[in-house]
């Protein structure tokens, strides 16, 4: 098969991209939230949060912001069938990597909340990086974005 046709792809696909740029949309609010208001969006906020808000490193921010950008533009290119998907998932699953890495490794967050109240929608949010990659993959190979 030649690699510039182009194919009519499946409807669960065209609703799983949908579906992700709600996912991204919703990435993009968190970010907002979290450069316009920090730990002060959260009235349970305590000294804690608001001092490891205030520690966290100048590149952060944009490593976050690569994150859930790359994020939704790779749905948005998935939806548009661009294989400009498949880096943009590239580039927002190492951002999430480096962002949950640094706050896993390097921080005392999990000492102090605990790994049953940290872990789970990190690694959700990792999952679905990584899905994404892998459903550009497939649709990739199966020529519904070129």
């Amino acid at each position: 098969m030649a690699t510039w046709i182009r194919h009519k792809p499946a409807g669960w696909f065209v609703v799983v991209a949908v579906l992700l740029v709600l996912w991204g949309l919703l990435g993009c609010v968190a970010f907002y939230m979290h450069v316009k208001f920090g730990p002060a969006m959260d009235p349970a906020a305590t000294d804690w949060d608001r001092a490891y808000y205030a520690a966290l490193p100048g590149w952060f921010t944009p490593v976050y912001a690569a994150a859930v950008g790359a994020g939704l533009l790779g749905a948005i290119a998935l939806l548009l069938r661009s294989k400009l998907a498949q880096p943009l998932f590239l580039i927002s699953l190492i951002a999430v990597i480096v962002q949950f890495g640094y706050v896993f490794l390097a921080t005392d967050l999990l000492a102090h909340k605990g790994a049953a109240a940290t872990v789970p929608f990190p690694s959700f949010i990792a999952a679905v990086a990584a899905f994404q990659i892998w459903l550009a993959n497939l649709a990739r190979h199966r020529g519904w974005i070129r």
